[in-house]
This record gives C-alpha cells, sequence and structure tokens, in this order.
C-alpha cells in the first residue's frame, strides 16, 4: 500500500503500509493493514510485547544453537566430561567464549577472584607470559557472579536439591540467562525510543545476528547500556544517559562512542551543557566501576591487563588489515613484531582512521542542512570504529542492530545486511576448523569478511544520504524530527558549517515506493 501520507501526525507506523517486506510477508495473514482498522486497542498485545515475546523466540533458537557445545558424555567410570570431541564446536557450530572462558579466566578454581588471580601462559616456554583476567571490569566481575552461582547450583544437586550437570554448563546456562535479559532491555529500550515505529523493535527482535550471536560473548550487556541510555537521552534525562554509558563503558567500550555524535549535536543546538552533565556522569561511573581495582596494588596489574592485551594484539583475522595481507601478501604495517611487543604502527594507523573518519561525520553533523538524528552519527561512529579497527571480533556486530533500526529502518535492507552478517559464522568455523580436517581456506572466510565490511559500507554511505536528504529519511517522513533528540527536540541551530540549503521538493513528504 504505497499511499503512506494518510497517516495522520500522531498515528503509528504500520509496517505493512511503509515495508514493501512487511507487506509481502503479511500475505498469508490477510493481507496489508486496512485502512479503518481499529489499531492500539487490544487489551494485551502491544508491539512492545509482540517484540520481546518474538525476542525470547530468537534467543531460544540462539541458545539451542551454542546448545551442542554444552553437552556431557561419560568419559569412564561415570565421569563426565564436556563433549568437545570431533571438533564439536566446529562442525556442528556451536563454538561460544563463556564456555573456554570458565576454566581459561581460572573461574572453576573456588579461590580465583578476577584481576587479583593470575597464571601462566605457556609455561616453561620462551613464550612464557602472566596473565590475568581480559575483559573489562563490570564484564570480568558478571563472569566471577556467575561461576560461583554455578558452583552454588552444583553443590545443591549434590544433594539432590537440584537437577545436576557439570559446572561449565551451569556456568553458560547462567551467564546466557542474564544475557539474554540483557538483550531483552535492548529490545525494550529500543521499541521506547522509536516512539511511532515501535514495530521496529519486532523486527530486530528475530535478527539472524541474535540468533547466532547472542551467546557468543558478553557483548548485550553493553547494547543494553546503550540503548537504555539513547532513551534516557531521548527522554531529556542526560545525567542517566550519561550514567548508563559509564556502565557500558565498564563493561564493553563501544557505548563511550556514543559520546561523540551527542557532542557535535550539542554544539549545534547550543545545548553544551546537557552534554557536559551527560559526559561527565559518564566518567564518574566509569571511574567509580574501575576505580577500587585499580587503586589497589594486589589488583591494579589485572586491570590493565584488558588495555594491554588489546594494545599486544595484532590485526585479527576478520579485519580488513588481516584481508588486504593475505590476499596482497603484504607483510602489515609492523611486520614480524616480537613476542609481547605491541604493533605500533598498526595502532597508530588504526587509531588515526577512527579519528580521521569521526571528524568527517563531526563535519557531516555540523554542515548537513538539517541537523542529523542523533541515531544516524551514533551509527556512523561505530560503524567506522569496527571498520578501522584491528580487531572485529563476530558478536561486535550486536553493537550495530538496535543502532542501524534507528538510523535506517529499512526492512530489507538491514535485513540482508544482518543475513550476510550472520553468514559470516559458517565460513570461520570451517576455517578454524581446517583444511586437514575437510575445513575450509582462509580465503573463504575472507570472503565472506568482505561482503560483510561493503554492506557496512553501503549502509553508511545510505545513512549519508539521508542526512543530506531529509525527505528521504522514513522517520522523518511525517514530519517526526528525531525521537532521541531529547533535549536537542526544536531547538534552532547555532554552531554550523556553511549548510547546503534544503531544496524546496526535499521539504515536502516522499511517498513509498
Amino acid at each position: 500500500m504505497s499511499d503512506t501520507a494518510t497517516l495522520g501526525p500522531r498515528e503509528r507506523v504500520r509496517p505493512t503500509w511503509t515495508e514493501p517486506l512487511a507487506e509481502h510477508a503479511s500475505g498469508p495473514f490477510g493481507g496489508p493493514l486496512g485502512r479503518h482498522a481499529v489499531v492500539g486497542r487490544h487489551w494485551f498485545w502491544t508491539p512492545l510485547r509482540v517484540a520481546l515475546l518474538l525476542a525470547v523466540v530468537a534467543l531460544a533458537l540462539g541458545w539451542f544453537g551454542k546448545a551442542a557445545c554444552a553437552q556431557q558424555y561419560d568419559a569412564g567410570g561415570g565421569k563426565l566430561e564436556l563433549d568437545w570431541r570431533s571438533n564439536r564446536p566446529f562442525t556442528a557450530m556451536c563454538y561460544s567464549d563463556i564456555i573456554p572462558l570458565y576454566s581459561a579466566e581460572r573461574l572453576d578454581r573456588p579461590d580465583t577472584f578476577p584481576y587479583r588471580t593470575s597464571w601462566y601462559d605457556d609455561e616453561g616456554e620462551p613464550t612464557q607470559q602472566t596473565r590475568y583476567m581480559e575483559y573489562p571490569v563490570i564484564t570480568g566481575m558478571f563472569q566471577w557472579v556467575n561461576a560461583k552461582l554455578a558452583q552454588g547450583w552444583a553443590e545443591l544437586a549434590a544433594d539432590g536439591w537440584l537437577p545436576s550437570a557439570l559446572p561449565v554448563v551451569l556456568y553458560f546456562d547462567i551467564s546466557a540467562f542474564w544475557l539474554a535479559l540483557a538483550w531483552l532491555v535492548t529490545i525494550w529500550a529500543t521499541a521506547l525510543v522509536a516512539k511511532r515505529r515501535p514495530w521496529d523493535a519486532a523486527f530486530i527482535a528475530l535478527s539472524p545476528l541474535v540468533v547466532v550471536h547472542a551467546f557468543t560473548n558478553f557483548d548485550t550487556l553493553a547494547t543494553a547500556c546503550a540503548a537504555a541510555a539513547l532513551l534516557a537521552w531521548s527522554r531529556k534525562h542526560p545525567t542517566l544517559a550519561g550514567t548508563l554509558l559509564g556502565l557500558g563503558a565498564a563493561a564493553k567500550l563501544y557505548p563511550l562512542f556514543l559520546l561523540g555524535p551527542l557532542l557535535i549535536l550539542c554544539l549545534r543546538s547550543g545545548k553544551m551543557r546537557a552534554w557536559w552533565r551527560t559526559a561527565g556522569a559518564a566518567a564518574a561511573v566509569w571511574v567509580a566501576c574501575n576505580a577500587p581495582l585499580f587503586l589497589f596494588a594486589s589488583t591494579r596489574p589485572g586491570w590493565w591487563e584488558f588495555f594491554r592485551r588489546n594494545s599486544e594484539r595484532g590485526a585479527d583475522p576478520d579485519s580488513l588489515y588481516n584481508v588486504i595481507m593475505r590476499f596482497t601478501g603484504w607483510p602489515g604495517f609492523d611486520g614480524e613484531v616480537p613476542f609481547g611487543e605491541s604493533p605500533f604502527w598498526l595502532n597508530l594507523v588504526s587509531a588515526t582512521l577512527f579519528l580521521l573518519l569521526c571528524a568527517g561525520i563531526a563535519f557531516i553533523g555540523l554542515h548537513a542542512p538539517r541537523r542529523p538524528r542523533v541515531a544516524q552519527l551514533c551509527f556512523l561512529v561505530v560503524a567506522a570504529f569496527l571498520l578501522t579497527n584491528k580487531v572485529w571480533s563476530p558478536q561486535y556486530s550486536l553493537w550495530l542492530v538496535p543502532l542501524a533500526v534507528l538510523a535506517m529502518p529499512r526492512w530489507k535492507l538491514l535485513l540482508a545486511w544482518m543475513t550476510v552478517d550472520a553468514l559470516v559464522w559458517a565460513p570461520r568455523m570451517a576455517f578454524y576448523l581446517g583444511e586437514s580436517n575437510r575445513g575450509l581456506p582462509e580465503e573463504w572466510f575472507l570472503g565472506f569478511v568482505v561482503a560483510r565490511d561493503l554492506f557496512v559500507v553501503v549502509l553508511c554511505a545510505l545513512v549519508i544520504y539521508e542526512i543530506y536528504h531529509p525527505a528521504r529519511d522514513l522517520v522523518r517522513r511525517f514530519g517526526e524530527d528525531d525521537p532521541v533528540a531529547g533535549v536537542l527536540a526544536d531547538t534552532p541551530d547555532k554552531v554550523v558549517v556553511k549548510p547546503r540549503p534544503v531544496e524546496p521538493a526535499e521539504r515536502e513528504r516522499v511517498p513509498t515506493g
């Protein structure tokens, strides 16, 4: 149904009218919503509750996808062991960092405390190295608490009070439960932020990336904080938004990047006081989370482990730098880096490229004829980080999902990107399996990596196009300025860089094709 202009200025956007994907999918259920249908009267099934239900379905599929790696077998004499025989994590494509980290981070030991407990990798070898918990504070403590819960469950199970399983299996299940709740918070916050487009949250609830990566690592903790921070900002609570961004940065670094777009938009709107409140709260919360470990000599080396490890990492297989090195034979910026040293030039180039892209995004934010929406700039900044970073772990793509839907809610395009991104997992697992075990050569995996990166570049280009052509922006189609604007709503521009004037045709509503 192309005549979408009949929607009133306060009516909920109806996907079967505006999204070809939803329109075609509605065929078996009677087709698009009728013009005289009564909307919003059901006593229970609101779009938010439908989105949460669909998210539960996707999360259940995600858990079953990883469950093959949490199976047990009898190793003899009634002793149970984790069944990772015959390269099961790669052949079943069920690999999850959560399971090996239980023992790798020494969480299986009763006297372990993150950032204080240390151990040696390659003990007795030339590559011997002292190791600590390698995750930021909140994620590290999250793992430790879940390990204690799993061990407590195992003790009760031994007494016959609860069903029994290996502690590592219990640890995975308990972690998955909390990570699922964090993703539900992400969906909840995104649906409330979207306002007149609540069905967008239902769309991302079934994202293929969630099915594949919700339990690959601990990233839904950060997505929940970031989405809740955007909700708080949209409700004109900058201090609360900063608090949530600080918590998110203490779990994963990326929520801190959202302060950049807010800085540019507050500068353009003359609302710097709100930004300082947000940035101050984020800094205070991050310091409060980290100070207890940094201030004590027994935990300071462990606290620094996250930064040291990230500094010393080379170009991961899924980075553009590795793609270029593999396909061209180029040895990289630093060549062969000695053990224990950081790839100086790679770190410098990666950081410089990211800062240059951020400068370009800042220029767009100040130069566009109409102030860009918050989600548009946030998506561009996070995408710029992933594209220029030396590491793009597969679960990092979850960072983009809620931002992409808020920035450019074009369902067909986003579904295509999320499907391609999720499919990278299959050649990745086949590559890690090894050609000697009938896996795939690295080139197959890198080909999918290039396809994913190109898709993200296309999304960025389209977001920039819509920033400079506001009439093509689906969110602004019915006169809504920016659902995430918060204190920026209805404010005149104060600081701009010679903006291009909006053409008269761009002020008109553009019907859906």
